[in-house]
């Protein structure tokens, strides 16, 4: 007989032989698997209804095996059918040429790989482990040993690729100054991705953190090791399934695998940061996954699915307005903002041909994934929220206060009135509006630039001149504090 480990958060029921009727509580939940024995002649009626029958083709033999549970939880990514279980362990398992250990006393099988190690490195750090091994065995015989006593009748652990978890044995067993590479250029990210994912998975919380610890100094070394250029139409990306099968890919283009390594090593480690509840490591990601959409439009769509996907808000904003700000969203007011800067009169009389839009862009938001509906309206939101802010700003420039000389040495009203004349100036000047209408922080941004420009020749007191700008910079930060409520 076999058994099953898996990180599930919820008891599971145990079926089978009286060994394993037992529930295990916590994050790692035990399954009985495919118990096989071809036996001679009839059996009982106890054994009748304890397992199936399938007829061979010798007379007077059968084979009998129980059902294979796969015990899931809401929450578990390892949804796999039962027959394909089946056809796994229906081949000749391999010994792992690492982690198969000559003195190991406890047996685990992933998927067709063998692994034998020692149950008390696995009891370490409160783990999972250590509540099934703790489990009371029923009487055992040479016809029925224990679970992970030998190949024959290994624990089979659900949901870890072998390389997965030959990782995770290498943090368990590695030696002092092996470890030390983790901190170093020479980190391995996958290594330390699926040591922290693993670690999760089975509650060994310390080596968890360890890891995860160890990503974050890692990715936030200068420059950052995942910021390396990407081609602009390298990959096109779609919305993912599960942490296994991150991006649906295509065809690959030339660098187009490297692209879309790439955008999975992101997703992997938003969505670990996220899971495992590690705050710095997450907020590292999201820097680098803003600083990634100035690079490449498609990583403002992974970003814009995972904000919405994991509620992250802080991302939200950002990647919405990107997305936003460099596709037409609604062709008729890329018209309007185009007559705005001294195109066409008659937006009616002017066809596709005649907008400002070179091929090259056309076929970049031709390459560009499809929305879903939700995202389409939280776009459109966006669009008339930011436009009608746009809308107020430019006609109420930010408010300050004048400096306590201005009133005596300048005259205040003369003062004020100079700034809001820049304010009309400027925000109707073309560096502006030939941004797009909800491209807020961007005109306000060139209207700080332009505040920048405008020298001491100026019927504005200085000190009143500083803290209009103090005023303008405030406005901006406000703006982007306040991005994720544009898009709700």
């Amino acid at each position: 007989m076999s058994r099953s480990a898996s990180p599930l958060p919820n008891h599971s029921q145990i079926q089978g032989s009286s060994s394993t009727s037992n529930i295990l509580s916590g994050p790692c939940t035990l399954a009985t698997s495919v118990k096989r024995s071809w036996q001679e002649g009839d059996r009982d009626s106890r054994e009748e209804e304890a397992i199936s029958t399938h007829d061979s083709s010798g007379p007077g033999k059968r084979a009998r095996y129980d059902e294979d549970v796969i015990c899931n939880s809401e929450g578990s990514d390892d949804n796999v059918p039962a027959d394909q279980h089946l056809k796994v362990l229906s081949k000749t398992p391999e010994r792992d040429a690492t982690y198969y250990l000559l003195d190991g006393s406890c047996v685990l099988l992933v998927e067709n790989t063998l692994f034998n190690v020692h149950r008390t490195i696995l009891s370490k750090d409160a783990s999972s482990f250590r509540d099934m091994f703790s489990l009371p065995q029923a009487l055992t015989s040479d016809s029925f040993p224990s679970d992970g006593a030998s190949d024959v009748n290994p624990i089979v652990l659900t949901g870890d690729t072998p390389a997965q978890f030959r990782n995770f044995l290498w943090a368990l067993y590695a030696m002092p100054h092996e470890l030390m590479v983790v901190h170093t250029p020479r980190a391995d990210l996958v290594q330390l991705m699926d040591i922290a994912e693993t670690s999760h998975k089975y509650s060994f919380k310390s080596l968890e953190t360890w890891s995860l610890d160890a990503l974050q100094e890692f990715i936030s070394r200068k420059p950052s090791p995942l910021l390396n250029p990407v081609p602009a139409t390298s990959y096109t990306f779609s919305p993912f399934r599960s942490m296994a099968h991150d991006c649906a890919m295509k065809p690959a283009k030339p660098n187009a695998q490297e692209a879309q390594e790439g955008a999975m090593r992101v997703t992997k480690l938003v969505r670990l940061a996220q899971l495992c509840g590690h705050d710095r490591l997450l907020v590292t990601m999201i820097n680098v996954l803003r600083q990634l959409m100035l690079l490449n439009l498609h990583y403002a769509y992974l970003a814009m699915t995972l904000a919405d996907e994991l509620d992250l808000k802080t991302l939200r904003g950002s990647a919405y307005l990107e997305v936003l700000s460099k596709t037409t969203v609604v062709p008729q007011c890329m018209a309007l903002a185009w007559v705005a800067v001294g195109g066409k009169k008659d937006i009616r009389g002017a066809d596709s041909a005649d907008l400002p839009v070179a091929k090259e862009e056309q076929e970049d938001e031709e390459d560009m994934p499809l929305l879903t509906s939700s995202q389409r309206l939280r776009l459109l939101s966006g669009y008339y929220c930011l436009t009608n802010a746009w809308d107020h700003l430019r006609t109420h420039p930010p408010s300050f206060e004048h400096a306590p000389t201005c009133g005596a040495t300048w005259n205040q009203p003369g003062c004020t009135q100079s700034w809001v004349d820049f304010w009309k100036e400027k925000t109707r000047g073309e560096g502006v509006v030939g941004l797009g209408l909800s491209d807020v922080l961007g005109r306000l941004r060139a209207v700080q630039k332009e505040f920048d420009r405008w020298g001491s020749a100026t019927y504005m007191h200085h000190d009143c001149r500083m803290s209009a700008r103090r005023g303008l910079v405030e406005c901006i930060r406000r703006i982007e504090d306040s991005l994720p409520s544009y898009f709700e």
